[in-house]
């Protein structure tokens, strides 16, 4: 993320960002979901990267390389594969997708919203995280619709077709 926001600002497109997410729908994937909280552990220094502070929360760490799973498997950071999403909350960019399909993950951080309310996608990895959030104009997934097969590509004909 640190990289992501450093070419942010020397490419002098974060104002372009900012005008756009203020009026724009804005569909975040991954890091892009990540750079909208407030903050990340990531970073070149101790203090983390400040993100764009579109909407509220941090991003942390997964600290579970080398614990056993439930099913006798370790963890491994990064988290690379499929994994399940559950809806946490009702909204238009899930439109048909079912509750709990499996879209495509490869990450070692993850967004915690200040607010329950943005997050509206969770799904477990050691512990039960935030993989889809949303307020207003935004929605953003840590997972990666376009290598998710039919499911991902719903996700983005729904996006595609949303009226925030």
């Amino acid at each position: 993320m640190a990289d992501c926001m450093r070419e942010l600002r020397e490419s002098g497109l974060l104002e372009s960002v900012l005008e756009a997410a203020a009026s724009k729908p804005l569909f975040g994937v991954c890091v892009g979901m990540q750079m909208l909280l407030d903050h990340s552990e990531e970073g070149h220094t101790a203090e983390g990267t400040p993100g764009l502070g579109l909407i509220a929360g941090e991003v942390v760490r997964f600290r579970l390389a080398g614990q056993s799973a439930p099913d006798g498997s370790r963890y491994k950071v990064p988290q690379m594969g499929w994994n399940r999403v559950h809806q946490a909350r009702a909204h238009p960019v899930w439109g048909e997708v079912p509750d709990g399909s499996w879209f495509y993950f490869v990450h070692s951080f993850y967004a915690r919203p200040r607010e329950a309310a943005h997050s509206v996608g969770e799904t477990e990895y050691g512990a039960r995280f935030t993989s889809a959030v949303a307020r207003d104009n935004i929605f953003a997934t840590q997972f990666h619709p376009e290598k998710s097969a039919d499911q991902g590509l719903a996700l983005y004909r729904n996006f595609l077709h949303w009226n925030p």
